[in-house]
């Protein structure tokens, strides 16, 4: 498989406190992989650097084998990357589908800034279709006109992933799709998440590690910032220096 996505020796400092140190990251084009680690290892430091939320302090980053490390967020998402966050990421004042209708505006090619104009184009076929695609697939068609604040919390997370879907990315950069949800509503993202298989390159960050084992192909661990372990997840959870820098936290279920 082509590589999709890599960085090389990618570091980010925040006042001589090191997030990310010379990380080497890479993720093949159709591939689902996941990473891991304990609190303040650098996971979300390092979605927030291929993101583009935060500019590295040295190293680079690659998709599609173009460099990447400067662009910012609305660029990167133009050529394809988009991303959930650890906190659902929606607007809770407007409906379910404008919430979509502002995402596929906003981030198609010559989208608008919001203005007393911007909905108007939401009346165009192919903005129609990718909106209505998106809530369809997620299962929130039903509830479409529906302000998002009436949502239960694993609605507003399927929201979301929607949302990026509307965007049709390449790359879809998961974090912590699970955190916050009940255990029926953890099995229902968890089983659309593995409907994304093959069809998107997805690098998911999860704590409830038990949970995401069979969704992805690869597992990273991240410590300290660095990147300490890669390979299958079970190999990865084997690992010395997995279940080390895992001794007395939540471990892995190994």
């Amino acid at each position: 498989m082509a590589e999709l996505i890599a960085t090389a020796a990618l570091t980010k400092r925040f006042n001589g406190l090191t997030a990310v140190n010379e990380v080497d990251f890479r993720v093949s084009e159709g591939e689902t992989a996941g990473v891991i680690g304990p609190n303040g290892s650098g996971k979300t430091t390092l979605f927030n650097l291929l993101s583009g939320f935060f500019p590295p302090s040295s190293g680079e980053i690659r998709f599609d084998a173009e460099s990447i490390t400067r662009l910012p967020p609305h660029r990167r998402v133009a050529l394809g990357i988009a991303r959930t966050f650890q906190l659902v990421s929606v607007f809770s004042t407007l409906s379910v589908w404008e919430n979509a209708v502002l995402a596929v505006l906003r981030f198609q090619p010559g989208g608008t800034r919001p203005g007393p104009f911007f909905f108007r184009s939401a009346r165009r076929a192919p903005v129609l279709e990718r909106c209505a695609e998106a809530l369809a697939r997620v299962g929130l068609t039903g509830k479409a006109a529906l302000p998002v604040a009436e949502l239960s919390y694993g609605d507003k997370r399927m929201l979301e992933i929607g949302i990026t879907l509307a965007l049709r990315p390449r790359l879809l950069l998961l974090d912590e799709p699970l955190a916050g949800l009940s255990d029926h509503e953890i099995a229902r993202v968890v089983e659309f998440i593995r409907s994304l298989r093959g069809q998107f390159t997805v690098v998911i960050i999860e704590h409830k590690i038990s949970k995401i084992l069979e969704l992805v192909e690869r597992l990273s661990v991240m410590n300290e910032g660095r990147l300490i372990c890669e390979g299958a997840p079970r190999e990865v959870l084997a690992d010395p220096r997995v279940r080390a820098c895992y001794w007395g936290k939540e471990a892995p279920a190994c």
